[in-house]
């Protein structure tokens, strides 16, 4: 009879510790850069949860969309792969929609974009001017840069990218990518296009090339550097889990952070 109470009282605070844990666990959402996602959020995500118990929700729909659902409430801080004021751009580029409220930029590292082509290609340096011609149909033959007699294809992110909005920002001077260019989701598709297209040309973050299988799919071109933050943008000053998150990859999380 002892032996049988004694198993039921086991089974009673088994069970209330396994609700509380699972009552007590700390959900922070974040929405958009998928360049903030691959290269700080998901390499650290487990050792985040270990570290503060917070469980990370993770969706990759580029930072104009994810400003978006911060200002709609839908997760509780936004990735972004640009300064704020180009992320605001990029919301309203994506969704027609302007962006309100008191948001505040929280800076974690920064990230080097690279341009690249097909490993087919024998171009090995391109000037902003070249780059801005190919991008923007100026220049339309790899000829003219000193490639191959193709036609140039271009492939870019989305509308709402931040890599994107940055590039055409700092390389195109603001100026209209060329009729035809081919427009994809991710930046994994991005790889892979340029990858199977001798004519093509992208832009890309550099911790995207370093992800395993990516590397032997382009080359890279020898540009000029093209610079920006990587953040999470609150509304107001962050607190709470988001805090945390902060505090985590700025300090003993660093070290998970891909190059």
């Amino acid at each position: 009879m002892v032996k049988k109470q004694t198993l039921v009282l086991l089974g009673v605070l088994v069970s209330a510790f396994t609700c509380s844990g699972v009552a007590g666990a700390e959900v922070v959402k974040l929405h958009g850069s998928t360049t903030v996602q691959k290269r700080i959020m998901e390499p650290g995500k487990e050792a985040l949860k270990k570290a503060t118990g917070i469980e990370l929700e993770l969706v990759g729909n580029g930072t104009g969309n994810g400003l978006e659902d911060l200002v709609a409430g839908k997760c509780d801080a936004s990735m972004a792969s640009e300064e704020l004021a180009d992320a605001v751009s990029s919301m309203k580029d994506a969704s027609g929609k302007a962006a309100t409220g008191d948001l505040k930029p929280n800076v974690i590292t920064n990230d080097i974009i690279k341009v690249i082509i097909n490993p087919s290609n024998p171009v090995a340096k391109l000037s902003k001017d070249q780059l801005k011609g190919l991008h923007n149909g100026t220049i339309a033959n790899w000829k003219d840069v000193g490639g191959p007699d193709l036609p140039v294809i271009v492939i870019t992110s989305h509308l709402g990218s931040a890599t994107r909005k940055v590039f055409q920002k700092t390389i195109m001077d603001g100026t209209k990518y060329v009729d035809g260019a081919i427009e994809v989701e991710t930046t994994r598709k991005e790889i892979d296009n340029v990858g199977q297209f001798p004519e093509a040309i992208g832009a890309v973050s550099m911790g995207f090339i370093n992800l395993p299988g990516n590397k032997e799919k382009v080359k890279i071109v020898d540009t000029q550097e093209i610079g920006r933050p990587l953040m999470l943008i609150t509304k107001g000053e962050a607190n709470g889990g988001v805090k945390k998150v902060l505090d985590f990859f700025r300090g003993e999380g660093k070290k998970f952070i891909k190059d």
